[in-house]
């Protein structure tokens, strides 16, 4: 290998260049980035999105041929009361063999109906997504544990789930559309938080293929949807009717009373927008009201507070096409609603114990799902302003378990506790006073309220001129009486009405034009390790290397692009390649990244390796490719997208080279 490499060296001349190192493969770097546009129109049928939420998940669906009407999904069965369930848990129950069994509202209810001991045997999943974004290392092997403690594979748990909508939304299409063919037709949408890393997009469109939404040969036919973005396009649509602007309405779980609404549509089809019982939304054909009142440069943040997670998002309005400008990277964290569920289990282990909560979760999971059933109803009727208290079920298994456990009745154990703000209601239910639910939603609350405090004190994020709250836990009163009382004096704070459905609408518009957020923000710097010129005084001696007589500094981290640099939609980073040997077949080369921008070596502390690239080279026909003439193999890198993704030419014959990034073999 060094021998080939040194006849490279000596053929090189002229050329600056630079050397990138992995395995037996030596890569030699022929150019300069160069920055180009590129944009591959495509046509489908129809746009399928897919939800995918921490506590509940949904598809919507729009006909390219009619783009102003986003069809919700079918109603789903069962249900809790007072929820709308135009979305359905994402829950998810396998079989003690590890089959699927069903999803959503009929998984959670046949697990709640098994027999305690059945129950143990049967594998069943819950608010599962949080585990892509906690997991560090995140491979195709990582495991998800069921709440009987059994394992198994996460990318065979979330391929079940998306099977299942695959499966519901192709029969409502086709029970709608008989003569649509579902292979190509169907252009797939998932959303996911925009906080998230690479690795774990690139596990969703795993997941997508091994479910069947699309072929890994068609990549196109699948479109990632950043959660707060999808948000964001949404909100472009809607009129003044469907906003609500908590600086001037009285706020009630997200709803506000009717104003009268300046129609452009027909009759028929307002009445079709408003009817309760309708599953079909129209959209604006432009834009909204309120978006037909900023001006172009106008910002807004869009804060996304779902189930697991809170993203948080800066566009700026261009004129006159309406298109989005990304001003910061996305932010956020492990904010979402799960955070009040995980304060109430641990309020339940100061009264009860933390061992007798861990023991009746492992002995009676159906029960515990049910007792979190019954807060989450509580949760969502909690308000800063409510004076009586707030009665939550204890099923009676759990009292059952902690008298045959403990030897003493809860109303004891309550009576006994340090919990002041709860006690025991003799219809069998613990009484919480607002205190003590103003107590439960107060940590995950003053972490949301932190984090968008220090993106406006970020010096990009000026001039705020609106604070879009969506997701699911924007529907709490709790949260909009926070935020609105922390930034109503700085910007308007503006919730859509529907709030739960915002991202899954906007998901479809996203996929009927991918194209509307023209600029993003990239969330870290990627580059690879290379050799340059050894210089004295500026390399570190530890960096030397020798090689046929001269001086190459190694481990040199080369930028293809830098944390938070604006990247337009399209544009490519191109790099040439040449192989160390005339039939090499494969070429792989290190990619790594970094929060910072000032990194300089590979090496460097914060720089870790997150993904290889991969060139699979066609057979080279010698007699026609002299050894005298290097091989050059181009690969173009898009950032400005919602994944990222390369594709490669060979430069000499013109032929497309298989190419692919992998952020989940590290």
């Amino acid at each position: 290998m060094f021998t080939s490499a040194s006849k490279l060296f000596q053929s090189l001349g002229k050329f600056s260049f630079m050397v990138v190192w992995f395995s037996l493969s030596l890569i030699i770097n022929m150019s300069d980035p160069l920055v180009s546009r590129a944009q591959r129109p495509t046509s489908f049928s129809v746009v399928v999105a897919i939800d995918f939420g921490t506590t509940s998940s949904g598809y919507a669906f729009s006909f390219s041929n009619d783009p102003e009407a986003i069809h919700m999904m079918r109603k789903w069965e069962g249900g809790d009361p007072g929820v709308a369930n135009q979305k359905t848990p994402t829950s998810l129950l396998l079989t003690p063999e590890g089959a699927f069994h069903s999803f959503g509202y009929t998984a959670r209810d046949y697990y709640h109906d098994l027999d305690p001991e059945e129950a143990q045997d049967w594998l069943y999943f819950e608010k599962f997504k949080m585990k892509i974004h906690s997991t560090s290392d995140l491979t195709m092997k990582t495991e998800l544990e069921a709440v009987n403690g059994k394992k198994v594979q996460a990318l065979e748990v979330f391929a079940h789930a998306l099977r299942f909508f695959k499966q519901h939304a192709v029969q409502e299409l086709k029970d709608q559309c008989p003569s649509l063919q579902e292979k190509d037709a169907i252009r797939w949408v998932i959303t996911v938080p925009a906080i998230w890393k690479q690795p774990a997009k690139q596990f969703m469109r795993e997941a997508a293929y091994k479910a069947g939404l699309v072929s890994p040969a068609n990549p196109e036919q699948l479109l990632i949807a950043l959660e707060p973005e999808a948000a964001s396009i949404y909100c472009r649509k809607l009129r003044l009717n469907q906003l609500i602007d908590l600086s001037c309405k009285p706020v009630a779980n997200g709803l506000a009373p009717e104003l009268s609404i300046d129609s452009s549509f027909r009759q028929a089809r307002e009445q079709l927008r408003r009817s309760r019982h309708s599953r079909t939304f129209l959209v604006e054909s432009g834009v909204g009201e309120l978006w037909s009142e900023m001006q172009a440069g106008d910002r807004y943040i869009v804060a996304d507070c779902g189930g697991g997670t809170v993203d948080l998002t800066v566009h700026q309005i261009e004129q006159p096409q309406g298109t989005l400008k990304e001003l910061y990277k996305a932010s956020g964290g492990p904010y979402g609603a799960v955070g009040v569920d995980l304060a109430f289990e641990t309020l339940l282990g100061q009264i009860f114990g933390e061992d007798f909560i861990a023991t009746f979760k492992a002995k009676r999971p159906a029960a515990w799902v049910d007792l979190t059933i019954a807060f989450e109803a509580r949760k969502r009727a909690a308000a800063p302003f409510r004076s009586n208290p707030l009665n939550v079920s204890l099923p009676f298994s759990f009292i059952d378990f902690y008298r045959r456990h403990r030897g003493q009745n809860v109303e004891t154990a309550l009576k006994r506790s340090s919990v002041n703000f709860v006690k025991w209601s003799s219809q069998g239910m613990l009484r919480m006073s607002s205190e003590a639910m103003n107590d439960l939603f107060q940590p995950t609350v003053s972490q949301i309220i932190r984090h968008i405090d220090d993106l406006l004190k970020k010096p990009d994020v000026k001039e705020i001129k609106f604070l879009f709250l969506v997701g699911g836990f924007a529907e709490s009163a709790m949260l909009q009486h926070a935020v609105q009382s922390a930034f109503g004096s700085l910007c308007r704070v503006i919730i859509p009405q529907d709030v739960g459905l915002t991202i899954l609408k906007g998901a479809v518009l996203f996929g009927l034009d991918p194209t509307i957020v023209r600029v993003r923000r990239s969330p870290l710097t990627y580059g690879v390790g290379v050799l340059n010129k050894f210089v004295e005084g500026k390399h570190p001696k530890e960096k030397l290397l020798v090689k046929e007589g001269k001086n190459w500094c190694t481990d040199i981290f080369e930028k293809f692009v830098s944390v938070d640099q604006s990247v337009a939609l399209g544009e490519v980073v191109q790099r040439s390649y040449c192989p160390a040997r005339l039939g090499q077949r494969k070429i792989i080369i290190n990619i790594y990244c970094c929060a910072t921008d000032d990194v300089v070596y590979i090496t460097d502390p914060g720089v870790r390796k997150c993904g290889t690239l991969s060139l699979e080279l066609d057979e080279v026909d010698e007699p026609t490719c002299p050894k005298s003439r290097r091989r050059e193999i181009r690969a173009s890198m898009q950032f400005g997208d919602t994944e990222l993704k390369v594709a490669a030419m060979d430069v000499r014959t013109s032929k497309t080279v298989r190419a692919a990034i992998d952020f989940l073999s590290n």
